[in-house]
């Protein structure tokens, strides 16, 4: 058979992390790669409490849903979203098959092939797949610890005229750093004035590390919402709950939401109901918040924990800034490193992590990496990082 493929094929490319998470099935291998959360901390038993609670409603929690989700899910959602300054209702919201199918949603009703996407540098990889995969032409734009550079974002702004503007603000992946508040602030400036939408990737927003007292409001409570918002925002509970539920959210102007449900519908039809009728039980019966306070609090333990190993290596030219949350160690090594020959021999010697250039739109940043610190125990990191220093000393000792 001829198999004759649509030559959009050419633009899915296949992502870092699952190739190399494909690598590290063997229980010999210690992964900092893929952004997995600690299942030890999974709430199995309140999460099956939930299921048995939703099948016990009878048959009809097994039949079709909506498209734009268990309504009971999102009324719960936009109490949750309430207490972060964010006032919606249900019609403003979408449930979504995590938050990468909002990315991929948004970007399928608002990007033409040609289209502009404005992006950090650096950013989250698989939303580079996506944007590519529509044949949006991205462009970087730069950032420091406080967030992308206003003049940087204002000059892209005014010379490309791009339809979005792709950011995750809070906790980035794959920094870890937080916007400032005048960097969040004067984004909302620059792209409403240039109407350009902003989508606000948020799924690391509740892992915060450090003084309690700072907060970091998304961009899409600052601005006014949801009529009229120039941000689209997004978040899941695969961070905070369990990835395999698959679910997240999407919340925008309803303008644009009953687009992407429409977008949804060609899709899927809907995410899983029975995953979502699990989650508004564990929502209502379930201390959810004191849960995400005992994961953050092991996390925040966890990244210390790396934090401290790194400083004690003797890794000449290698930088890193310690995260203000999320999941991620983000490390500059000197320019003559390219980290994706460096991993060859870190899965030889039992450890890996993923190189820096897939988190690039420009593909530059082959001497960077990104690690993972919450998915490890403490013996597990310890002997993965000396797994790591071995792999290390081949290309920063001569």
């Amino acid at each position: 058979m001829n198999y004759r493929y649509s030559k959009k094929l050419d633009s899915f490319s296949s992502s870092a992390v699952r190739e190399i998470l494909k690598l590290t099935q063997k229980k010999s291998i210690i992964s900092f790669a893929g952004g997995l959360p600690a299942e030890e901390h999974f709430p199995v038993a309140a999460i099956g409490e939930a299921f048995q609670r939703v099948l016990a409603a009878g048959n009809k929690a097994l039949q079709y849903g909506l498209t734009e989700g268990y309504l009971p899910l999102r009324e719960s959602i936009c109490k949750w979203m309430s207490h972060k300054g964010v006032t919606v209702t249900p019609d403003d919201m979408l449930i979504t098959t995590g938050s990468q199918q909002a990315i991929d949603l948004l970007t399928r009703i608002y990007i033409d092939p040609g289209d502009v996407i404005l992006v950090e540098k650096p950013t989250y990889l698989s939303a580079l797949q996506v944007f590519r995969s529509y044949g949006a032409v991205l462009v970087s734009v730069d950032a420091d610890e406080n967030g992308m550079v206003l003049e940087d974002l204002a000059a892209k702004l005014k010379e490309y005229r791009p339809k979005l503007v792709y950011v995750i603000p809070t906790f980035s992946n794959p920094t870890g750093k937080a916007w400032s508040m005048e960097r969040r602030k004067g984004a909302l400036e620059l792209c409403r004035a240039s109407e350009a939408l902003i989508l606000e990737d948020d799924p690391y927003g509740e892992l915060k590390f450090g003084d309690s007292s700072i907060h970091y409001p998304s961009l899409f409570s600052l601005d006014q919402h949801p009529l009229g918002s120039c941000v689209v925002y997004t978040s899941t509970f695969s961070k905070t709950v369990a990835p395999a539920l698959r679910t997240g959210w999407v919340m925008a102007d309803p303008e644009i939401i009953r687009h992407m449900a429409r977008a949804k519908q060609a899709a899927d039809l809907h995410s899983s109901s029975l995953d979502q009728q699990t989650l508004h039980q564990l929502m209502e019966h379930f201390d959810l918040a004191g849960h995400i306070e005992f994961v953050r609090k092991e996390y925040e333990a966890r990244m210390r924990q790396m934090a401290d190993l790194l400083a004690e290596q003797e890794w000449p030219g290698v930088t890193w800034n310690e995260p203000k949350g999320g999941m991620f160690f983000w490390l500059e090594l000197p320019e003559s490193v390219d980290t994706a020959e460096l991993l060859k021999t870190a899965v030889d010697l039992g450890v890996a992590f993923v190189p820096g250039v897939s988190f690039f739109a420009d593909n530059t940043g082959k001497n960077t990496m990104r690690l993972n610190f919450t998915h490890n125990d403490f013996e597990g990191t310890v002997t993965g990082m000396k797994r790591l220093n071995e792999a290390m000393q081949t290309v920063l000792v001569k």
